[in-house]
């Protein structure tokens, strides 16, 4: 055996190839892991030891492999001799000379836990205490221990953690066992505890996980299910006000996806794990991890909670799409994140939670970065090569999950919902615990429906862009991006006339297109609204009288869905070049006066915010916001709209009378504060011991974060060096919403001048993210997009640093498509000015 401090120095780990990965799975099948921690050394320390043993058979006796670990390697023996660790190189021991079975074990240790590279060591500011996630999609398990990292490799996993006697360990099961330690177990002097946990089902690897911590536990039985929420201590006030509401919601999913799939959730334990700094979540077999950021600081508003839901179901969808049932490899990976995304909206319509109208939640928000980053030189075929893992990563975008998504429930009305439902229930049955291609889906849908999706599929899976229906002198025109042969298109049309001063439905026209041009029967009507009910993915433009009522009475449509699909047009508008700012801002203002659909109230809120930022030029930022905060200030007095009218007012508060009518409603409520303090410091008048005692009174423990936050908003170069730092150069800034929360307040747009020196330096340290873990590149390129601020000369070196030889392909995809955003800001600008 051999020392990993006697080997030469390593390169960066390889990324693994889609022909390595085949020609792996060729060669082994996977029996089993045991895989060994040690924890005890992440108390005080960076360091987590493991031992990894797998037990596989090889189809070729005397052929050759290799294990991915990148980690360092302490050890390793195949089937009892030692292997040679002076070739293990690029995160890849060599495994020569294979048995038909064999058994490899490997000794590694881990101490970079600090980047999110598959493993975070965090330390809670407020009480020092220290919690322990692993993330492992998709090839990250290789940064903890040694193991086969592709989703076709599945097998059973069987964990035995030794760790700090005060911590609580959890895995994909219950354990089966906790006891103390034997003296001399753990690498350091402490008290510790080892848990033994059972055999998990057969697992990709990048769903396995440890996590620890001395976590606050809340359990509870329902239907048969023992349900276990998890989060730091010094969250416990907020998570217990939220326990209610989030075991209920795990009730729904379960009960709705064990029925609607014909396939219960087979294990009874299923718990969901509440972490600090990590910008998403991860659909860990029977152990959902997910930023703690979800356990508000503040009672949290609708829309907040329906996107908290809304993670809730998609992650727990993945329990049957994903891990139950797995792609075979990354080329599918839309659809495992596609699939979870339309099944999470869908449980919230149908499973009896009160977000009925998550549809319309949808559209405003996510929909939207779909069809931005589909319009972008950045987009690409749902379906597309992925020829390593690399740019498996760069796929992890709103293509992947919007588009797909958006797709999805395309293709449940082109079959009929029920021959759709009855297609999942056939694909689950029959593949479970097996990994999958597209096909074996698209084959089981077919067959339910008794259609032939041989030519749909690639029409929508093969082709990127946007199509565009056009309805004019009654006919549709069906365009695509590219000028070629448009999808297949299954939507319906709503007419409406107006009377009495109110717009009533008078015909629904179902239309299923497969040319350019459609032939419609269609009513005299003041509005022809295409693609009701949101059924498919396009662009939309009515005819001249249609637009013009749908612009000026998008309020008045009947249902939330139908007005935020008026918005969302009139937002497409404008991203394309036929509507300013203003007008949007004036069309959704308009609306908000007598919208009832929380969710559409504060999606409305947002986009007018938005517009008024980041989209109109900068002589009319401040007339657009005061705009937006006196439609916001009326809303304050509707209960139901209170507090997101509120945040609303605090981000545009433009007058006297605004900043009083924050007032008493800011001395009761912290996060009201912190964004009142924050809107003041962007306009000038920063209060530092107002800042500083409310960082004292708060106890949240990124409280420190918001202070920050409001020091950023500053138009002062230190004050902004300040927040650089923790964002880009420390990064102490907790990914997910304190990372947004810095991130908004540092591009003001009404500071460009002050701002460009930090445009360039975005650029300068975007290759450095390469080597981070995927949540974090991700989050960091997107959040820190310095859209209200950046010009042509930035869109330009953008664009320049996107196309260089060697970029990451995730950086890549993020900069084409925020190039793109910004270029068509610059134009909206431009003609507005």
């Amino acid at each position: 055996m051999e020392r990993m401090s006697d080997a030469p120095t390593r390169t960066e780990p390889a990324s693994l190839t889609q022909v390595e990965a085949e020609a792996r799975a060729a060669l082994i099948s996977v029996r089993r892991y045991d895989i060994a921690v040690d924890m005890t050394g992440l108390l005080d320390g960076p360091t987590i030891e493991c031992v990894s043993t797998i037990a596989f058979e090889c189809a070729e006796p005397g052929a050759s492999t290799f294990v991915d670990c990148a980690a360092d390697i302490r050890s390793a023996t195949l089937n009892g001799r030692d292997l040679d660790l002076s070739i293990f190189d690029a995160g890849r021991l060599p495994l020569p000379d294979l048995a038909a079975d064999n058994v490899l074990v490997v000794a590694s240790a881990q101490s970079d836990t600090g980047r999110s590279v598959g493993i975070l060591r965090t330390v809670d500011p407020s009480d020092k205490l220290v919690y322990v996630w692993t993330s492992f999609e998709p090839d990250a398990a290789r940064y903890v221990w040694a193991c086969f990292d592709q989703p076709d490799l599945k097998a059973p996993h069987g964990f035995v953690v030794t760790a700090p006697e005060s911590w609580t360990v959890l895995s994909n099961s219950a354990p089966d066992q906790v006891e103390p330690a034997d003296e001399g177990t753990a690498s350091v002097e402490t008290p510790a505890r080892v848990w033994t946990f059972g055999d998990t089902p057969p697992l990709s690897t990048y769903v396995v996980v440890v996590n620890a911590g001395p976590f606050v536990e809340l359990r509870r039985e329902v239907d048969g299910y023992d349900l276990g929420l998890y989060a730091r201590q010094s969250l416990a006030r907020y998570l217990d006000r939220d326990a209610d509401e989030l075991f209920e919601l795990t009730r729904q999913g379960l009960a709705w996806f064990g029925g609607q799939f014909d396939q219960p959730f087979p294990q009874r334990r299923y718990d969901q794990v509440f972490v600090p700094n990590m910008g998403g979540a991860m659909e860990n077999w029977g152990c959902v991890t997910w930023t703690d950021a979800v356990i508000y600081r503040s009672p949290p508003t609708y829309a907040q909670r329906q996107a908290r839901a809304s993670v809730l179901m998609h992650e727990m969808a993945h329990m049957w799409f994903g891990d139950l049932v797995t792609m075979r490899w990354w080329d599918d990976l839309w659809l495992n994140e596609a699939f979870a995304s339309w099944a999470a909206t869908w449980a919230l319509v149908g499973a009896g939670t009160e977000h009925t109208d998550a549809w319309a939640g949808f559209l405003c928000a996510l929909k939207l970065e779909g069809y931005r980053a589909d319009m972008s030189p950045g987009t690409h075929p749902i379906r597309g090569d992925v020829p390593d893992v690399a740019q498996a990563m760069a796929n992890f975008d709103a293509i992947t999950y919007s588009k797909g998504q958006s797709v999805l429930k395309q293709l449940s009305a082109y079959v009929g919902d029920d021959a759709f439902v009855r297609g999942l229930q056939a694909y689950f049955r029959d593949h479970a615990w097996g990994n999958t291609r597209l096909d074996d889906l698209i084959d089981a849908v077919a067959a339910a429906a008794g259609r032939d999706l041989s030519s749909w599929t690639p029409a929508w899976l093969d082709s990127a862009g946007t199509d565009t229906i056009r309805l004019a002198d009654g006919a549709l025109s069906i365009v695509a991006p590219d000028g070629g042969v448009p999808r297949p298109h299954r939507f319906d049309i709503v007419s409406y006339v107006v009377r009495d001063d109110v717009l009533h439905a008078v015909a629904t026209t179902p239309v299923e297109s497969t040319e350019a041009s459609v032939e419609v029967d269609l009513p005299e009507a003041d509005l022809h609204l295409l693609n009701a009910n949101d059924l498919t993915f396009a662009a939309v433009r009515p005819d001249a009288t249609s637009l013009a009522t749908l612009l000026s009475r998008a309020g008045d449509l009947p249902d939330p869905l139908s007005r935020a699909l008026a918005g969302g047009t009139a937002w497409d508008m404008m991203v394309k070049g036929e509507l300013g700012a203003g007008d949007v801002v004036g069309v959704l203002t308009a609306a908000l006066v007598t919208e009832r659909s929380p969710i559409v109230v504060e999606s409305f809120l947002g986009m007018a915010l938005k517009a008024a930022e980041q989209w109109a030029p900068a002589d009319q930022v401040a007339p657009l916001l005061l705009e937006v905060a006196s439609t916001a200030s009326g809303l304050t007095v509707e209960p139901d709209f209170r507090m997101p009218a509120l945040r609303a007012l605090a981000a545009s508060a433009s007058t006297a009378d605004h900043f009083e009518i924050l007032r008493e409603p800011a001395d009761h409520e912290r996060d009201l504060a912190w964004r009142v303090l924050a809107r003041r410091a962007e306009l000038g008048d920063y209060d530092e011991d107002a800042v500083t005692a409310l960082e004292k009174a708060d106890l949240d423990p990124e409280a420190w974060v918001r202070a920050l936050a409001v020091r950023g908003a500053q138009p002062d170069a230190a004050a902004k060096d300040e927040a650089w730092s923790a964002l880009m150069v420390d990064r102490t800034v907790p990914m997910g919403s304190s990372l947004v929360q810095v991130g908004n307040l540092f591009w003001r747009p009404t500071q460009a001048e002050l701002l460009k020196p930090w445009t360039d330096r975005y650029l300068d340290v975007l290759p450095s993210l390469a080597s981070g873990g995927l949540l974090a590149v991700g989050g960091l390129i997107r959040v820190l997009f310095p859209f209200a601020v950046a010009d042509q000369e930035f869109h330009d070196r953008a664009l320049s640093l996107a196309e260089a030889p060697g970029t990451h392909p995730a950086i890549r995809q993020n900069l084409l498509t925020g190039a793109d955003t910004l270029r068509r800001m610059l134009a909206a600008r431009a003609l507005s000015s």
